[in-house]
């Protein structure tokens, strides 16, 4: 009998100088604005999954600065049973949409777009409190 295993997947809520953070608009289904993220390749470490998902997603070159959580709720997402490490990075220049992008846009915690989908207005959340606990 096969196993079937969670997918891990990256994301990374990349935040601009001074100006907010980065989320995109989803060509795909869920359509909706999302963390710029994707899945993480065999062979491949987190850290360079989340590198390559945002360069591929916003064409920026970021910086990861820490490691913010895993999310691993089974229902997180209703296509399967996705297991999510989330990367707080910095960048600079301009966001531009990549192929799995409608639209991209720089956001803070009072104008985020609706909706949010997956679970990341959870993890929005979770980021913006864990910025006011480090300050």
């Amino acid at each position: 009998m096969p196993y079937k295993n969670p997918i891990p997947t990256v994301d990374i809520i990349i935040e601009l100088e001074d100006r907010g953070i980065v989320l995109i608009q989803r060509f795909n289904e869920p359509h909706g604005w999302a963390i710029p993220g994707g899945y993480v390749d065999y062979g491949e470490s987190l850290e360079t999954a989340a590198i390559r998902e945002a360069k591929e997603e916003t064409a920026l070159d970021v910086e990861l600065v820490r490691q913010l959580r895993t999310y691993s709720d089974p229902n997180r997402d209703y296509r399967q049973h996705n297991i999510s490490t989330v990367f707080v990075a910095r960048a600079s220049g301009q966001p531009q949409p990549g192929t799995d992008s409608r639209e991209i846009g720089v956001f803070t915690r009072e104008n985020l777009p609706d909706p949010l989908v997956f679970d990341h207005a959870k993890i929005l959340q979770d980021y913006f409190d864990s910025v006011q606990a480090l300050r």
